[in-house]
């Protein structure tokens, strides 16, 4: 069997390819679905992560992006893919607050119980920051308003917290 050349890269060329990499990451936190559809087009693999185990889709959507989410689900980045936290993208838009990411992300197939290594759910998030029009939306998509994260906690339970820890007025 034949061992095959391996190719080396210099230190230069190494910090040039990380710096343009960085640059890509930068145009899905900032939104630039035309960049992004570009660079795609051209053999940029839609669901590419960064050293956080971040995805485009996972930065466009935690940035509210909403075209440039759209771009990147068009061409078959998965809506599901979780960091290296374990968090999903529809966790991160239910924390965030952004109904419209929330709706991109199901109506191209997000998995609406995706729970993160802890056992929280998407629901239980928006739940939690007194999201309403995304809890609202989750429960239409299927979300279990009865899961319970590892800590035994509903999504009902995380809102009766928060709003404890923020309604005392002493």
């Amino acid at each position: 069997m034949m061992e095959q050349p391996q190719a080396t890269m210099s230190a230069e060329d190494e910090a040039r390819m990380i710096a343009a990499l960085g640059q890509v990451f930068d145009l899905a936190r900032n939104g630039d679905a035309v960049a992004l559809a570009a660079l795609i087009e051209r053999g940029m693999p839609p669901n590419l992560r960064n050293e956080k185990g971040d995805t485009l889709v996972m930065l466009a959507a935690y940035h509210g992006h909403a075209n440039a989410l759209r771009t990147l689900l068009e061409v078959g980045a998965s809506p599901d893919i979780r960091n290296a936290m374990g968090q999903t993208p529809i966790a991160g838009a239910a924390y965030k607050g952004y109904t419209e990411i929330v709706e991109i992300l199901l109506e191209h197939g997000a998995d609406v119980e995706g729970a993160s290594p802890d056992g929280r759910t998407a629901l239980m998030t928006a739940a939690m920051f007194q999201r309403t029009d995304i809890v609202d939306i989750l429960k239409a998509h299927g979300a279990d308003p009865n899961a319970r994260d590892n800590r035994g906690m509903t999504a009902a339970d995380a809102a009766a917290f928060m709003a404890g820890r923020h309604g005392s007025t002493h």
